[in-house]
């Protein structure tokens, strides 16, 4: 099996932050937050604030939705375009995808490209806390083991040296800059 992170590996940009510019655009009151998201991001950058807790005040924004699930929806129909063509030519029917990016936000993308293995970080979409861990780092083996106790990683893909961990224990790991697949270097 074939394993993927998805922002910036599979999907052109940071999902969460583009949702959260759709949501911007289409939602008026959700412009009543981003003086907050904006002071804590500014907290999380300066090492003030853990990233979990800069990711909920993004998220702080469902519940000003009428509908979560229309957002998310209506967002995957302007956006599964920024799925990057290297991908759709690599795609196996075993494919896993494992993300920070939020399980509700994903979950449709996976559907409607046909990957029925998505492992990505619980947020409640009424509320925009956290379920559980972040699945970053070594959550992300943590949980693919969960899930796939038996399982052997013939690829991994991703763009961050924070993913060493999932590199670590597949066959085969590579490196994503834009378009490039380039051999991890472990």
């Amino acid at each position: 099996m074939n394993v993927y992170d998805f922002d910036n590996t599979i999907y052109r940009g940071d999902s969460t932050a583009d949702f959260l510019f759709y949501c911007l655009k289409r939602y008026p009151a959700v412009l009543r937050r981003l003086p907050q998201i904006a002071g804590k991001g500014v907290s999380y950058l300066t090492g003030r604030m853990r990233l979990q807790a800069f990711k909920e005040s993004i998220f702080s924004i469902l519940p000003l939705l009428p509908d979560y699930k229309t957002a998310v929806a209506s967002f995957w129909d302007g956006h599964l375009c920024y799925i990057k063509p290297w991908y759709l030519h690599r795609q196996k029917e075993d494919d896993v995808i494992i993300s920070a990016s939020p399980e509700f936000l994903l979950s449709p993308a996976c559907e409607k490209l046909g990957v029925s293995s998505l492992l990505a970080s619980p947020v409640d979409p009424r509320t925009g806390r956290f379920k559980g861990k972040n699945c970053h780092g070594e959550e992300k083996v943590r949980r693919f083991r969960a899930f796939f106790p038996r399982a052997e990683i013939e690829e991994f893909y991703s763009d961050s040296h924070n993913d060493d961990p999932m590199a670590k224990v597949s066959k085969k790991a590579f490196f994503v800059k834009g378009n490039r697949l380039l051999p991890w270097k472990k």
